[in-house]
């Protein structure tokens, strides 16, 4: 495997730790805006990482589009929930329930790298066409 997971699951524990640092307001701008890139940093890492996962496991020719279908439900999905849901818990004007935009992430990214433990493919020193038959040498091969 890519090793996704460990990024996933240490920019959990760290969006955890940012909603803490944010309910009791320890630590101040300086140190949360720290832990921000370092949660920042591990997470666009792990997204990079699933990226290579999604490419390493669909055919050559449906490889593209599998990628931009990916991308397009997960941003939709993103894209519209993200701003409706946190907006109210931002609008709350309670720590408390700001919190939960930290948590929601959190659990978000755990289950990502749950799911790659589950569904990951080992990949590593592999030719691609080892990993999914390009559909041109399947169609051959069943002739």
């Amino acid at each position: 495997m890519i090793h996704l997971q460990p990024y996933l699951r240490f920019s959990a524990v760290i969006a955890v730790v940012l909603g803490v640092l944010f309910l009791d307001q320890t630590g101040g701008v300086w140190t949360f805006i720290v832990v921000l890139a370092a949660a920042f940093f591990l997470a666009s890492a792990g997204a990079s990482a699933a990226y290579l996962t999604v490419s390493e496991i669909f055919p050559m020719e449906t490889r593209a589009l599998a990628i931009a279908f990916f991308y397009a439900v997960g941003t939709a999905i993103g894209g519209i929930t993200g701003p409706v849901l946190f907006g109210e818990l931002i609008n709350s004007g309670d720590r408390g329930q700001v919190l939960w935009s930290f948590l929601i992430g959190a659990i978000v990214m755990a289950v990502a790298g749950l799911v790659e433990l589950w569904l990951g493919i080992a990949a590593e020193q592999r030719a691609l066409e080892d990993l999914a038959l390009p559909l041109t040498v399947a169609d051959a091969t069943n002739e």
